[in-house]
């Protein structure tokens, strides 16, 4: 294995940095996407399962606010853990029928919105690392 001596330092911050770049930064454009086109599918789809349509804001909550904080790395942890229930709350509304499937080239249906889930969730343990704008409170 590498060691310092072999000029090999972890870089763990880096690599947190890099994390929450790449995981919530594809997640801020499906946000943008309902900025600009509204959240109606959303609201039929929380109807359908006889939930209140209000709930369909949350949307803008784990997919603009909680990205934004996890990129900047602003209570990391705390949003990390609004981003997962916001994959989770996907899967359940439109992706239930795809829990056990593969998709047309042979991953998993649902792989996209498993990695989002997991990393974020992932944010909760680790926090944002040294490059981030807070790093001092428990939920960064």
């Amino acid at each position: 294995m590498f060691t310092k001596t072999n000029n090999m330092k972890k870089q763990n911050d880096v690599g947190l940095l890099m994390i929450r770049l790449i995981i919530a930064g594809p997640m801020f454009l499906y946000g943008i996407g309902k900025v600009l086109n509204g959240i109606d599918f959303i609201k039929s789809m929380l109807a359908e399962f006889g939930m209140p349509q209000f709930i369909a804001y949350g949307v803008y909550a784990g997919e603009i606010i909680a990205p934004i904080l996890i990129m900047i790395g602003l209570r990391t942890r705390i949003a990390g853990l609004v981003f997962a229930f916001n994959c989770l709350t996907i899967i359940l509304l439109s992706q239930t029928n795809n829990i056990f499937r593969l998709n047309d080239f042979g991953g998993w249906a649902i792989e996209l919105l498993a990695i989002y889930m997991v990393v974020s969730a992932a944010l909760f343990f680790t926090g944002a690392g040294r490059y981030a704008i807070s790093a001092k409170n428990k939920w960064d």
